[in-house]
């Protein structure tokens, strides 16, 4: 790497700095670019993601998408599969102890995770690690040396706090006379063998520590001492975790890294965390119209921390189109849907975000059905309308179905039916296209 590969300090801050949370230290950061710029070194740019389930969704894509930027100004992306790590659990944000994955689950999930995660960052650019090299090879005299941090600084963390503060109210208002086989939990026995431990009922304390949660930050931080870290990325919610990468990189004579913190992104519900649990979230793997109707989806307001954290547009770009929205020069309707073309192209290329779109306006703006229908067949027959909306899950109940007739949302071949008796003559070859709602669409076909 040569200096001339390397923009200048300010250009590279300005770029790298877009939709940051915060940067500990920012003046750190700026050392560290100008000595790049200098040496013509690049920095070494940590990004650590437990592969604790298989599918990505566009919230985790953006602190991928920052490490994507560090590689677009010359710098070496280090993406790391914490498979040591996920048989852990990370405790960050939890108010129960993590069921452990197993090796095998671990391997797979990390398996389809670059995959997807290639959709971003440059598999020729990118160098993948695995902690499990490291860690796995610590000696118990190793570990003991690690751990030789002040527990008091470790219950800083506010879920560790309030998880102890639980399971000590717990503690009081059950006997503390107990033998210290009831305290070992069901998740550690199935983490680690413990012949020791009785077959007794677990003691019900979700909130509770595990010892092997206190080494989840040690071990992390560790991982930046193993790979020489410049800089680390993360989420706001994973900021001691970083910040303790910076501690024990000087414990052992390196310098501290940097730590670099995203938003979280909110879902399309325009309220909380974007997650699959939640139902709310747009996964990157799925088919370039549903992904586009997701994203049309979300509240106006939340469209410009999308164009910030979900895309590569510049501030400067995302700054003008959103005063020419408020100057009413252009319409809140319009910018999402080059919102929401410019995230499918990302993923799908640019002729199926064309064919979203194309497809978008044929069911949400001129009402027509989509040019492909999810097909369901049914012997030939006559049958009341309200069994086919519940046999189709297209409701979920007759007295739904009931609902949605007599709210007009269902129609057969474009005309609106609101008679709940109404019943389908499917005669054999022939198909009914059934709509409700705005963009819930099957045919039926007879058979």
């Amino acid at each position: 790497m040569t200096q001339a590969n390397f923009r200048p300090v300010e250009e590279q801050l300005a770029y790298l700095k877009k939709g940051v949370a915060e940067v500990v230290p920012e003046a750190e950061l700026r050392a560290k670019l100008e000595k790049s710029l200098k040496t013509g070194k690049p920095l070494r740019v940590k990004l650590g993601v437990d592969p604790t389930a298989p599918d990505i969704h566009l919230g985790h894509t953006v602190v991928i998408r920052k490490l994507k930027h560090f590689q677009e100004m010359g710098h070496t992306a280090i993406f790391l599969i914490g498979d040591f790590t996920a048989m852990i659990g990370d405790p960050t944000g939890q108010s129960e102890t993590r069921p452990p994955l197993s090796g095998e689950q671990v391997k797979a999930n990390a398996e389809t995770y670059l995959e997807q995660v290639f959709k971003i960052l440059d598999p020729q650019k990118t160098q993948v690690k695995y902690n499990s090299k490291w860690l796995g090879k610590l000696t118990p005299q190793d570990i003991i040396k690690l751990s030789a941090y002040p527990l008091a600084r470790m219950l800083e963390r506010e879920d560790f706090r309030s998880r102890l503060a639980a399971a000590q109210e717990s503690a009081r208002i059950q006997s503390v006379f107990q033998s210290p086989e009831e305290y070992t939990t069901q998740l550690t026995r199935q983490s680690f063998s413990m012949p020791s431990a009785k077959k007794v009922s677990p003691l019900k304390r979700q909130a509770s520590i595990s010892m092997h949660e206190l080494l989840y930050p040690l071990f992390q931080a560790y991982d930046s001492v193993a790979l020489e870290a410049d800089v680390e990325l993360g989420a706001t919610e994973q900021k001691f975790n970083l910040l303790m990468g910076r501690e024990i990189q000087r414990e052992y004579g390196q310098e501290s890294q940097v730590c670099m913190m995203m938003p979280i992104l909110v879902g399309l519900d325009g309220q909380r965390k974007m997650s699959k649990s939640l139902g709310n979230y747009v996964g990157i793997t799925e088919a370039p119209g549903e992904m586009f109707g997701k994203l049309m989806s979300i509240p106006d307001e939340l469209m410009w921390s999308y164009w910030e954290l979900a895309t590569d547009s510049p501030a400067e770009a995302i700054r003008d189109r959103k005063n020419a929205v408020e100057a009413g020069l252009i319409r809140p309707m319009d910018e999402k849907i080059h919102l929401a073309s410019t995230i499918v192209e990302d993923f799908h290329g640019a002729a199926a975000a064309r064919s979203a779109f194309a497809n978008f306006q044929r069911v949400f703006q001129f009402r027509q059905a989509p040019e492909e229908l999810k097909k369901i067949s049914l012997a030939a027959g006559q049958y009341p309308l309200l069994e086919v909306l519940k046999q189709t899950k297209m409701a979920s109940s007759r007295s739904d179905a009931e609902r949605l007739i007599k709210q007009g949302a269902v129609e057969l071949d474009g005309g609106v039916v609101k008679d709940v008796k109404h019943v389908v003559n499917l005669l054999k070859g022939n198909a009914w296209v059934l709509r409700v709602g705005k963009k819930k669409f099957i045919e039926l076909v007879g058979t």
